[in-house]
Order: C-alpha cells, then structure tokens, then sequence
C-alpha cells in the first residue's frame, strides 16, 4: 500500500471518528472509503467495525459513573447482543461478496434514512421517565439490533439509541451511556468473528484506527462551531451517494 493510500485512509478514519463524535454515522466514512479504493465489501464491512472500536470505547469511558450505576441491570441486554451480534456476524460471513454487495445498497439506503431522522426517532435529551418497561419487548429488541450491528454496523448507534429510547426507562444520558455499553459487546463479538475468518484488511484498520482516535478527540472542538445540521447533511449526502455506487457496480 503507497503512503498516498494510508493518508487517505487515516483522513477518513478522522473524518469518522470527528463525525461520530458531533452527529453519528461515521461509519459511513470508513466503509465507504475501503470500498471506493477496491476493497471487498465484506471485508471493508469487517475492517470499519475494527477502526470504530476505540471510538466505542472512549465513548463509555465518558459515561463511566453512570455505568457503574445500572451495569447489573444491564447484563440481560449484554447477553442477547453477544447472541444477536454473533448470529449476524456468522451470517455475513456466510454470504459470498456478490451476495453482501447485492444487499449492501439496499442496506445503506435504510440506514441513511435511520439516521436522517435520527432527530425525531431518538429519545429527547430533555426526558426524564423512571416508568417500568416490559422485562421482554427490551430483550426481543435488542436482540433484533444486535443481529443488524453484526451484520452491518452503519446506523446501529442512532437505531440502538432508538429502540431503547422504547423499550427502557431513564433519560437520555442513561440511555446513551447504555448505548454505548452495549455497541462495545455487539462490535467486539462481531471482530472476533471477523479476525477468525479471516476477513479483516489489517493494513487498512491500523491506517484508520489513529485517525478515528484522533478525530473522536477533535469532534468535540468541532461541535462547538459546527452545526449538527451541516454534519448530518454530509453523512446523509455520502450515504446517498455510496448506495448509488453500489446499485450501479454491484
């Protein structure tokens, strides 16, 4: 790989980790640059969940005293992602390339929509509801995503955040944080079902892996003088174009 390819890959791991870290959606970002310099799009997929692991993980470490606050509550939750994230890693990887890029358009046309109207489908920052929720719809529905955050991690933070905006009780802090916790599970199982099929682009995960470390620290200064609004067009915009891509290539 030329020392032009690493840059562009480490820029777009920044520009993903930067966007993450203002509106969601970085994902975007990574995968579709893995696919536009010829990468297969199952690998590409793999390596993106690689590179946004530390951006996951620095996530909930921002998040760490209300953790410790409902971790134990959290454990069922943890445990139907590990089965769910499992089921849907295992299954991409038993789809061929053209198979993954048939569907990957399709895919990517419904997470562009998720996260266009992430804004009216998320919890509010401003609730504050302590209502019991059924001890069953929050399992069956994490589950579901779990299966989708294996199978294809673009839109599952906006999705996940979502879902338990539904299914759980507490405001939107507590729901973030678990959010948080609980991509950690579903991105770290469907790595190590990656790493053992060998699936992952190595060079290309390290290339962006500091990039997104970089920019998830630089997304804070940048979202104080940039407008959501104006990130949430872009990755709407790049989301809009790679489905286009694929529909025509694939």
């Amino acid at each position: 790989m030329s020392l032009l390819m690493i840059a562009l890959l480490f820029v777009a791991g920044f520009l993903s980790g930067a966007i993450n870290a203002v509106a969601g959606g970085g994902t975007f970002i990574t995968f579709g640059t893995l696919s536009l310099i010829g990468v297969p799009p199952i690998v590409a997929n793999a390596t993106a969940s690689i590179a946004q692991l530390p951006g996951y993980f620095t996530s909930s470490l921002a998040y760490l005293k209300d953790i410790k606050k409902f971790w134990r509550g959290a454990l069922v939750l943890a445990a139907v992602s590990i089965v769910g994230s499992l089921g849907g890693a295992l299954f991409l990887l038993y789809l061929d390339n053209e198979e993954f890029a048939a569907l990957v358009p399709w895919l990517l046309l419904a997470a562009t929509a998720l996260f266009a109207a992430g804004p009216w489908i998320a919890p509010s920052r401003d609730r504050d509801e302590t209502a019991p929720r059924s001890r069953i719809a929050g399992p069956i529905v994490q589950f579901l995503t779990a299966i989708y955050g294996g199978f294809f991690g673009a839109g599952m933070g906006i999705m996940m955040l979502a879902t338990l905006g539904l299914t759980e009780s507490g405001d939107y802090h507590r729901l973030n944080a678990l959010k948080n916790v609980l991509a950690n599970v579903i991105a770290i199982v469907a790595i190590v079902v990656f790493v053992s099929g060998g699936v992952v682009y190595w060079v290309g995960a390290l290339a962006m892996i500091p990039g997104v470390a970089l920019g998830g620290y630089a997304g804070v200064w940048i979202a104080r003088r940039v407008p959501q609004i104006a990130v949430r067009c872009f990755v709407v915009a790049v989301g809009l174009f790679l489905a286009g891509y694929y529909f025509v290539t694939g």
